[in-house]
């Protein structure tokens, strides 16, 4: 037992090498991962102090537990059964095809990239690009909601930036969990999009199987109390209005809800609107092609990219105007059932669709190019003055959200004109101001989303006055 034993020395260093693996995996790293999550754990509860409504500990779970908990939840184990005896495959191919989507689907969320690195950067990107304005936000109905009912951020979908503007004005809620593309998967956006708490949706090539580990996960997250952000439309509008719902994911959500055995599920419509959207030549031109094919040149993007950041540098950035984010009034999906005798996802979606469309905020650019559009594209300066000037009085009848400048004293008509002009969308001279020939598709593109709402009916619910302010100084002046 005490003798001595002679190895090689590769041998010797096997053993070491085979030593280590095994000390690390059964002592060290389980250490540091107690040692990190407890940390973890402590930063989240300090958190939830600041947050209106606190990071639930489903979200905190660790990504290989969730998405173990998803792949033996019983309904997505009948799936596999149904999906193995359909395709005529074996249950261990079928449940190894469920694991990989509901690794593909289940987040990896981190408190750290999300509220330390997520936040900040957002807040940036908004503010060094737009002059961001936010309406309802204050409002006594959305402090009022249920701390345990689970929240559903329902949006129109206007550009690429809504996941940015949204994200930094959420931040004082909670942490949001957006249902994004399949455009999303690459390297490194992959990764980052997981840590914040994202979730991917193929739009194509999915299954029934992928469509209920899908379903389940939403279900799962809704009722563990998880803040959900989702597009009822489905993708970017391509021609600047507010276009119909698709049910899925809201079908996912009333079909997995009991408001027996649930908490209450509570929807708060949001509208975003800019004076000038950043990839609007790019969906105008997919929206006349029509297809949702959106492809980006990196070089182009790179190099505008630069562009702004010399110009900043350089102290000759001008802003794109305003951006602004409205909040609708909340809507209970328990009360919605229970006072609509004929309830479905199908009326659910339509009346959200409807309260997003009455929250869109009035900016300069739309409404000019709204009143010129009035004027078929061309009007003398004092036209198109009386035309804003009756558009406003049709958009404040109907309790529409404005922000038309700091004070009372600002010009809306010339800060729409600078904008438009300034992008070459109009000619102006003394006496006539009209559309450049070759833009009327993009000036229809902004005025689309100041012409729809005056077609909405009149006393659809909105949250607070017509009115909206600086989140950076909410005592500001509004218009």
């Amino acid at each position: 037992m005490f003798q001595t034993v002679e190895l090689p020395y590769w041998a010797l260093l096997l053993i070491l090498g085979f030593a280590g693996v095994t000390f690390a995996s059964h002592f060290l790293f389980p250490s540091v991962r107690w040692f990190f999550r407890r940390r973890m754990e402590r930063a989240v509860a300090r958190l939830n102090t600041k947050l209106q409504r606190p990071i639930e500990p489903f979200k905190i779970m660790r990504r290989e537990d969730q998405v173990i908990r998803l792949i033996y939840d019983p309904q997505v184990m009948e799936a596999v059964r149904a999906f193995a005896v359909k395709e005529g495959v074996p249950p261990t191919v079928a449940f190894e095809k469920a694991r990989s989507y509901a690794r593909e689907i289940v987040p990896g969320f981190s408190t750290a990239t999300y509220f330390g690195f997520a936040i900040k950067l957002a807040q940036r990107i908004s503010q060094g690009l737009y002059k961001v304005r936010i309406g309802g936000g204050d409002d006594p109905a959305l402090k009022e909601i249920d701390s345990r009912a689970a929240v559903v951020f329902v949006m129109n979908h206007r550009s690429n930036m809504d996941y940015v503007l949204i994200t930094w004005l959420a931040s004082s809620h909670s942490a949001l969990s957006y249902a994004v593309g399949e455009w999303a998967r690459v390297w490194p956006l992959k990764a980052l999009i997981r840590a914040m708490g994202a979730y991917f949706i193929r739009r194509r090539y999915s299954n029934a199987l992928y469509r209920a580990i899908l379903a389940r996960y939403v279900q799962m997250s809704i009722q563990q109390g998880t803040t959900q952000a989702i597009f009822p439309e489905g993708g970017l509008s391509l021609n600047g209005m507010v276009g119909p719902a698709k049910r899925g994911l809201l079908h996912y959500i009333v079909r997995g809800f009991n408001p027996h055995e649930n908490a209450d599920v509570v929807f708060v419509p949001v509208a975003l609107n800019y004076d000038r959207i950043l990839e609007d030549r790019v969906l105008i031109k997919a929206g006349m092609h029509g297809i949702r094919r959106f492809p980006v040149r990196v070089r182009v993007v790179i190099g505008n990219v630069l562009r702004i950041l010399w110009k900043k540098a350089r102290g000759t950035f001008q802003p794109f105007g305003y951006a602004a984010v409205c909040y609708g009034a909340p809507m209970s999906l328990r009360k919605f059932l229970e006072e609509q005798t004929d309830a479905s996802t199908q009326s659910l979606a339509e009346t959200l669709i409807e309260r997003i469309r009455a929250a869109v905020p009035v900016l300069p650019v739309p409404l000019v190019a709204a009143a010129l559009a009035r004027c078929d594209g061309k009007a003398s300066p004092e036209q198109l003055a009386q035309s804003v000037a009756d558009l406003r009085e049709t958009l404040i009848a109907k309790r529409a959200w404005m922000h038309l400048g700091e004070t009372e004293a600002d010009d809306p008509i010339r800060e729409g004109l600078a904008g438009l002009t300034i992008r070459g969308l109009i000619r102006e001279s003394p006496d006539l101001i009209e559309i450049t020939p070759g833009e009327q598709d993009i000036f229809s593109y902004y005025a689309a989303s100041v012409l729809q709402r005056c077609d909405t009916s009149d006393g659809i619910a909105l949250a607070g006055q017509t009115s909206l302010h600086n989140p950076d100084r909410p005592n500001s002046r509004a218009t």
